[in-house]
């Protein structure tokens, strides 16, 4: 659940924790005994932070660790505090970056279709949420996941994107119609106005695309209310979108938990060609058993197209050669 690029958890004798886990143990009111790095991104700063309930190990005896801010966020009414917990921090984060976060994961719980970590506090400076013990998938969790990506995507967005609330693509902003847009006929615009384009100007602006691939990714945008580009229209779902196999999170008990997401109204191929991009285990399982419940003829056409906004996002943060790659997913999407 998001990556860890700072050092381990201990630090010298004199050195306090790392913030992170200061904070969660400040917002969740108990101390954390041990932290753990935790890595699988490249954006966050992550730890596994592990709590005590033990009075004797709160600073100055019994009482724990909880300040003015310490019950904001914590465990749902009724419940005590994990023992342990996932928490994450970005320097210079947005204000709205985690909240943002959060309301993704509640977005995607509302739809009782899909497995997400519970959330225990959402702040400027760090996010933590449920720890999932990892596990491996085998065939049953693959298809069950498949079959439950499949009833997300049958869940209705009331707009493309999310009109009125941030949302992030990694570390980038993503914008939104100003109101609800929800015309199965408006994809192609919203696509190329809020997703294509300004994700193509902030690779030329970076230098992370070429003259050649530029012009052919504009040419796409020009053409996507072509049906034999974008296939037949349908109305906005609720999609996870960022939905790569680092961000499904497979859980010791078999569950598919999803996690990072940046949930919004979107087309349901998004998440699937997202898993495609990177590979994922298990996929040709995860891909069958979705295609039973909710057949999409002509997908696999269609795959450059959406995995285009992802190379973007990449060409614009790591540059290398996702600039050609973008190119050549629009001229594959072009035909």
């Amino acid at each position: 659940m998001g990556g860890a690029t700072g050092t381990g958890a201990g630090g010298g004798a004199t050195a306090g924790p790392p913030r992170p886990v200061a904070r969660t143990a400040e917002l969740l009111g108990l101390p954390a005994r041990a932290a753990t790095p935790v890595g699988g991104g490249s954006i966050c700063d992550a730890y596994q932070v592990l709590l005590s309930h033990d009075p004797a190990d709160a600073p100055g005896g019994a009482g724990g660790a909880a300040g003015a801010g310490g019950a904001r966020g914590a465990a749902p009414a009724g419940e005590d505090p994990p023992g342990a917990v996932f928490a994450k921090a970005l320097d210079a984060a947005p204000a709205d970056f985690f909240a943002a976060e959060a309301a993704g994961l509640a977005r995607l719980r509302a739809t009782g279709a899909v497995h997400v970590p519970q959330v225990y506090a959402a702040e400027r400076d760090v996010l933590v949420l449920q720890w999932v013990e990892p596990g491996a998938p085998d065939r049953s969790a693959a298809e069950r996941f498949g079959r439950q990506l499949a009833a997300l995507h049958e869940s209705p967005a009331p707009s493309w994107g999310t009109p009125g609330e941030p949302c992030y693509l990694g570390p980038l902003p993503l914008t939104s119609p100003p109101g609800p847009v929800a015309d199965p006929a408006a994809w192609p615009r919203f696509h190329a106005e809020h997703r294509l384009l300004p994700l193509l100007r902030a690779a030329v602006d970076s230098a992370h695309i070429g003259p050649r691939d530029a012009r052919d990714i504009e040419r796409l945008c020009e053409r996507l209310d072509d049906e034999a580009v974008m296939g037949p229209p349908q109305p906005p779902a609720v999609i996870h979108g960022d939905l790569w196999s680092g961000n499904v999170h497979w859980a010791a008990d078999g569950r598919a938990v999803l996690i990072d997401p940046a949930a919004q109204g979107g087309h349901p191929e998004t998440d699937l060609a997202m898993l495609q991009l990177f590979g994922c285990p298990e996929l040709p399982r995860i891909l069958a058993a979705y295609e039973e419940v909710r057949p999409l003829p002509g997908r696999q056409a269609r795959v450059p197209l959406h995995q285009l906004q992802h190379l973007l996002v990449h060409a614009v943060l790591f540059g290398g050669g996702y600039g050609a790659q973008s190119g050549a997913a629009a001229r594959a999407a072009l035909g």
